[in-house]
């Protein structure tokens, strides 16, 4: 019996990745925690604060110092910026400091929910293209502001299914899927409010090409086991999605129809 087929893998600016789960570097009990959970979540992708990461002292302890460079791709992410100019220089100071030309670009725009600033975002987005990053931003399920986004140039769109560190869950299952329906240039990765495994395959099952989450490990009781859940409800959600699943109908249709049934 021949062995079912991997998902397909994901392609983000013409760097491919084995797994389509991205995971954060925030709120884990130790690095020592959050370097396991990256193991067992099978992550090739992993965002790191730059505001987090100490800079200036090399000789101080840093989650740098856990993370495996060579197995791991650093996304730095402009997290806790308010306002364009300031993401724009995060962005800037992350490249200087060699963590990547790459950023998962946050402009917030509200300090209890913290959705993104979209006018401010998109500023950004135009400057730090302009500017040589490859830039994946962290933005609503509007699919206007999406396209805009796009159009200036980011080489990934970031929906969040729920505000950040929430746990609700998909919210927006519909503007999830139109989304996916209308935007088929670059990769949709659904970001913020995942809560445990299902809502992982879920975002998977409606199209969305990668899922990138933090604090439904970080905060999990057991973490690890989390991190192994997450990975396993990604590659799952991905199968079914490239499956194709069956039509769903009003009424029953018996699993064994007796129709062609010899001596009927």
């Amino acid at each position: 019996m021949s062995a079912v087929s991997p998902a397909s893998p994901l392609t983000i600016a013409g760097r491919t990745f084995q797994s389509r789960l991205l995971v954060g570097t925030g709120k884990y009990r130790s690095f020592a925690e959050m370097a396991r959970c990256h193991e067992a979540a099978g992550a090739e992708v992993v965002t790191v604060a730059v505001r987090r990461v100490n800079l200036s002292d090399r000789t101080a302890e840093s989650l740098l110092d856990y993370i495996d460079r060579t197995r791991l791709f650093i996304l730095p992410n402009t997290a806790a910026c308010y306002t364009a100019e300031e993401a724009i220089r995060t962005a800037r100071l992350g490249r200087e400091a060699g963590l990547s030309n790459w950023v998962k670009l946050e402009v917030i725009g509200d300090e209890q929910t913290l959705l993104p600033d979209n006018e401010g975002l998109l500023e950004a987005t135009r400057v730090l293209v302009k500017e040589g990053f490859v830039v994946l931003p962290y933005t609503t399920d509007d699919l206007v502001n999406a396209r805009k986004l796009i159009d200036a140039g980011a080489a990934a769109v970031m929906p969040l299914a729920a505000p950040i560190g929430s746990g609700l869950g998909i919210q927006n299952r519909t503007n999830l899927r139109i989304l996916r329906e209308r935007i088929t240039e670059v990769p949709l990765i659904v970001d913020a409010g995942v809560g445990t495994a299902s809502d992982a395959a879920i975002a998977m099952e409606l199209g969305a090409d990668g899922v990138l989450l933090n604090t439904a490990i970080a905060a999990a009781e057991d973490s690890v086991r989390m991190a192994r859940a997450m990975r396993l409800a990604v590659e799952a959600g991905r199968l079914a999605y490239e499956a194709g699943r069956m039509e769903k109908k009003l009424y029953a249709t018996a699993s064994s129809p007796m129709a062609g049934v010899v001596g009927r």
